[in-house]
């Protein structure tokens, strides 16, 4: 079974950028689809964006424009590119390969 193991997270300041990687223990290429969640504070997991194994994407809303989403089936690996960060970004980032999670990654945006 394939584990997940995200990286890329931390502390940095509103305007800034992070760039989150999840990296696969198994090939990703039979993957239909994988997707970064974010759960902030007292909230519920929400899908933040996804792509297929075709490369098409999907973003919520509050992201669009600023966060991208890509795959790299050789290195095993999905990236989340995160630009303009905002303290409403401040939450654990999850990659998900149905049905399989990774163990997050902390994002925090402050001044």
């Amino acid at each position: 079974q394939v584990q997940l193991v995200e990286s890329g997270g931390g502390l940095v300041q509103p305007g800034g950028s992070l760039k989150l990687s999840c990296v696969a223990s198994g090939s990703i290429s039979s993957l239909w689809i994988m997707a970064w969640y974010r759960q902030a504070p007292g909230k519920v997991r929400e899908l933040v964006a996804s792509i297929t194994s075709s490369g098409v994407t999907n973003y919520v809303d509050s992201v669009k424009g600023r966060f991208t989403i890509s795959r790299d089936n050789a290195k095993r690996t999905v990236y989340l590119q995160m630009n303009s960060l905002q303290s409403e970004d401040t939450a654990v980032y999850y990659c998900f390969a149905p049905p399989i999670w990774g163990q997050g990654t902390l994002v925090t945006v402050s001044s």
